[in-house]
């Protein structure tokens, strides 16, 4: 028989500074920011200060589940992240010296981003069953506004900093993990990068030139350039295929779920779905208003909020699906 395996906690860790609506549109007065506001469903996003690191914002989201002992007994830290704060050494192991774990456990970084929460959870479950642990440390956390052009509308108006840990156990845990479905789309890569800062394309002066898209959207070569149009067929036509297979090896229907959590990219992409897919009113969960598209915190931070308000309740079915750069979609089914 399998174990369970499942979400025991999640801690949310966020910036201080907020930057609202108002201050883009004071500072870009051309940008049109209520028509992209509606869009994106974004009304203030939190922005990490100078100096502060994905790093500092997974040790906060740590530091809420303290409390509970949720951090006692940790056999390993899986960090996902795309903004890491050095080259090397990764930053499971950066983390793991400033919440002085024993040096007995695992640690190393995934370099998902949108989808990687899901993706996470997979490889945390996975690790269990194989015998390398009973309880691991899943963090989500992320800076992108580090790689966003400050001309650049369509990323700044969605994407927001922020960071979860969430613990992952075998157990009674109050998520059971129940399955997954993990896709890539690698030739798609080039609808969502960074061209310069890898060793591919090194950091010199041409990097820092501008360039200006059919849109109006400045970027340099060391910034995100998004085919959002792009991302978006994409999405369209994977995740509910995805959603689909998923629940049709477990004999059920999208009428079958109580709650569907997505990644929050944006009320444009959660509308589009939602009518692609027929999901009932009331069973998708929404938390982006106040901190924009927090990539791969943004599932977790959606469940936490969830669970805060009473919209999981012991006995429902829900389904967790991330999407976005690599290409890639995960999806997972999920048991209160």
């Amino acid at each position: 028989m399998t174990r369970i395996v499942g979400i025991e906690s999640i801690g949310i860790g966020l910036p201080d500074a907020i930057v609202t609506n108002d201050a883009l549109a004071a500072e870009n007065p051309g940008w049109r920011m209520p028509q992209a506001a509606a869009k994106a469903g974004v009304l203030e996003r939190r922005i990490a200060a100078p100096g502060e690191t994905a790093l500092d914002l997974a040790f906060r989201a740590c530091e809420a589940l303290r409390g509970d002992g949720a951090l006692d007994r940790l056999d390993g830290i899986v960090f996902c992240c795309q903004t890491p704060d050095y080259v090397m050494p990764s930053n499971a192991f950066l983390l793991q010296e400033r919440l002085g774990l024993r040096d007995e456990i695992l640690a190393f970084d995934m370099t998902l981003a949108c989808s990687g929460f899901v993706y996470g959870l997979a490889v945390c479950r996975g690790l269990i069953l194989g015998g390398q642990g009973e309880r691991l440390l899943l963090i989500n956390a992320d800076t992108y506004s580090r790689l966003i052009h400050p001309g650049d509308r369509s990323a700044r108006v969605l994407f927001g900093d922020g960071a979860t840990a969430a613990v992952v156990a075998a157990g009674s845990a109050r998520l059971k993990l129940l399955d997954f479905e993990l896709w890539s789309s690698g030739r798609n890569w080039r609808k969502f990068w960074v061209p310069a800062g890898g060793f591919r394309e090194r950091l010199d002066t041409s990097a820092g030139a501008v360039e200006v898209d059919a849109s109006g959207n400045s970027r340099t070569r060391d910034s995100i350039h998004m085919d959002g149009l792009g991302v978006w067929s994409f999405i369209n036509s994977v995740v509910p295929a995805q959603v689909g297979a998923l629940l049709s090896r477990n004999h059920l229907a999208v009428e079958d779920v109580d709650l569907f959590v997505f990644h929050q990219a944006s009320a444009l992409t959660l509308d589009s779905l939602e009518k692609l897919m027929g999901i009932p009113a009331g069973r998708s969960f929404r938390y982006l208003e106040r901190v924009g598209n927090t990539v791969s915190a943004s599932i977790p931070i959606a469940l936490a909020q969830a669970d805060d308000q009473g919209a999981l309740v012991p006995g429902m079915r829900v389904l967790l699906s991330g999407f976005g750069v690599g290409l890639s979609a995960a999806s997972a089914l999920v048991e209160v």
